[in-house]
């Protein structure tokens, strides 16, 4: 069987099963989610080395696909993974970056740790950043700050909140459609 192709990158809580990253895992044998050891109060170096981990027994590059809070750790994957390993290329050919939580605002929630400041250097592989004009977490303008910092392109989902399982996305059809133009290479900016 075939390694899968897609990781899923779940935020703080991890993705319940009316979340659209839970609706495309059950629906895709090619998405696979990475289990962190701690959901609620996770520290970002404790997730790192788990994604670490996992990139680094894969055969071959992964696409992640992050929301919320993992879309910091999707960024700080790429300050790391040098540390880890010197002489091996990151194993990732793209990122579908949903709902990033400024991890810098006053209002972020507490509990996740180490995750600020953001890094906010460009990307190596292509990247779509997904926002919502009303998330709580992230405004639309530092979205755009995010995407422009990371090389991506930014799409705007429209008044959909955080764009987890409040926001009532069931499967996302409109989602998977971001994602299938990163897995065709047809995002510019990289």
């Amino acid at each position: 069987m075939q390694e899968p192709s897609i990781l899923l990158l779940p935020g703080r809580g991890n993705a319940n099963p009316e979340h659209w990253l839970s609706h495309w895992e059950a629906s895709d044998p090619q998405m696979q989610r990475v289990w962190q050891r701690e959901w609620q109060t996770p520290q970002c170096a404790d997730w790192v080395h788990t994604l670490v981990a996992v990139l680094a027994q894969r055969q071959t590059p992964a696409v992640l696909v992050a929301h919320s809070v993992a879309v910091a750790l999707v960024n700080h994957l790429v300050a790391a993974w040098p540390r880890y390993h010197p002489d091996r290329p990151l194993p990732v050919r793209g990122a579908l970056l949903v709902a990033p939580s400024d991890v810098e605002s006053p209002t972020w929630p507490p509990g996740p740790l180490g995750f600020a400041p953001m890094p906010m250097q460009r990307l190596p592989f292509p990247t779509l950043v997904v926002a919502s004009t009303n998330d709580p977490r992230v405004t639309l303008e530092r979205a755009q700050v995010f995407a422009t910092a990371w090389g991506a392109r930014l799409e705007v989902a429209g008044a959909l909140g955080h764009l987890n399982a409040d926001s009532g996305l069931g499967p996302w059809p409109q989602g998977r459609q971001w994602l299938e133009e990163l897995l065709a290479a047809e995002v510019v900016g990289n």
